[in-house]
C-alpha cells in the first residue's frame, strides 16, 4: 500500500492531463459536433478520414519529413559526438556542451520565427550567402520543395545537438583502457567505432529513435509559425491538418478521429 500511496500522485495526474483528454477525444469523434449541436455518428468520422485523400497526403508528409530528416540528425550527431569524444581539451569539449543545449532550449514557435527571418526572401541571411556566390535570391517559403527544406534546416539544427549529447553520453561509457588498445591495433576509426564503441552507442541510438520519431510525428508549432503549413499543402504535416479540421472547418468529430 505504500507504494500506491506514492504513486497515487502520478497516476492521477497522468489521468487528469492524458487519460481524460485521450477518453473525451474519443467521444468526440463519434458524434458530429456541430457548434452546441451534438450527433451521434458511430465510425462515421473515422470512414471519411480514411476516405479523405488530404489526410493521406498530410501523413505520407509527416512520414516522408521523418524518413529525410532523422537520419541527417543522427549522422549529424554521431559526428559531432565523435569529434568531441576525441579532443583533448577538456574546456573546448565543455564549450560545446553548453553551445549544444542552446538550440534545444529554444522554443518551437522561436525557432519557426528565426526560420521566417533567415529564410525571407528579401532581407534573410540565406540569400544573403548565397548572392556571394552569384545565386539570384530564392523564394524559400513561397516554393513548395525549398519550403519542405527550409522546415528540414531548422529542425536539424535544433535537434542535432540532442542527438550529439546522448551519443556523447554512450562514447563516454567506453572503457578508456580498451580504447586505447583498440587504436593501438589499429589506427581505421571506422573499425574502432564498428567493433567497440557500437554496442556502447546502440542504448543512446535506440532512445533517439524513439523519441524524435514521436517528436516528429507530432510537431506543429515551429512548422505553423515558419509556413503556416503552406506554400499550398507542402508542409501541412499531419498535427497541422488536424488543426485545419478542427479549427478552420470547424470538424471537431473528424479532427478528433
Amino acid at each position: 500500500w505504500y507504494g500506491y500511496a506514492f504513486v497515487a500522485p502520478v497516476a492521477l495526474f497522468l489521468c487528469t492531463v492524458i487519460v481524460l483528454p485521450l477518453g473525451h477525444a474519443f467521444w468526440t469523434s463519434l458524434h458530429r459536433v456541430r457548434g452546441l449541436n451534438t450527433t451521434f455518428v458511430g465510425l462515421d468520422n473515422y470512414m471519411a478520414t480514411l476516405a479523405d485523400p488530404s489526410f493521406w497526403g498530410a501523413l505520407g508528409r509527416t512520414v516522408l519529413f521523418l524518413c529525410m530528416t532523422l537520419p541527417i540528425e543522427i549522422a549529424l550527431g554521431l559526428f559531432a559526438a565523435l569529434m568531441l569524444h576525441r579532443t583533448a581539451l577538456p574546456w573546448l569539449r565543455v564549450a560545446a556542451r553548453v553551445g549544444l543545449v542552446i538550440p534545444m532550449a529554444t522554443t518551437y514557435a522561436v525557432v519557426g520565427l528565426i526560420g521566417r527571418l533567415i529564410f525571407n526572401r528579401q532581407f534573410g541571411v540565406v540569400n544573403y550567402l548565397l548572392s556571394f556566390f552569384s545565386i539570384p535570391p530564392l523564394d524559400w517559403l513561397a516554393d513548395p520543395t525549398l519550403a519542405v527544406i527550409s522546415v528540414m534546416i531548422m529542425d536539424i539544427w535544433q535537434w542535432t545537438p540532442f542527438c550529439a549529447l546522448i551519443l556523447l553520453a554512450g562514447l563516454a561509457m567506453v572503457p578508456k583502457e580498451a580504447e586505447e588498445a583498440a587504436r593501438l591495433e589499429t589506427p581505421k576509426w571506422s573499425k574502432i567505432l564498428w567493433h567497440l564503441q557500437r554496442p556502447y552507442l546502440l542504448p543512446g541510438l535506440t532512445a533517439i529513435l524513439i523519441l524524435r520519431s514521436a517528436d516528429m510525428l507530432k510537431m506543429f508549432d515551429a512548422v505553423f509559425t515558419m509556413t503556416r503549413g503552406g506554400p499550398g499543402t507542402a508542409t501541412e504535416f499531419i498535427s497541422i491538418y488536424i488543426q485545419r479540421v478542427a479549427f478552420r472547418l470547424f470538424d471537431q468529430g473528424m479532427a478528433s478521429a
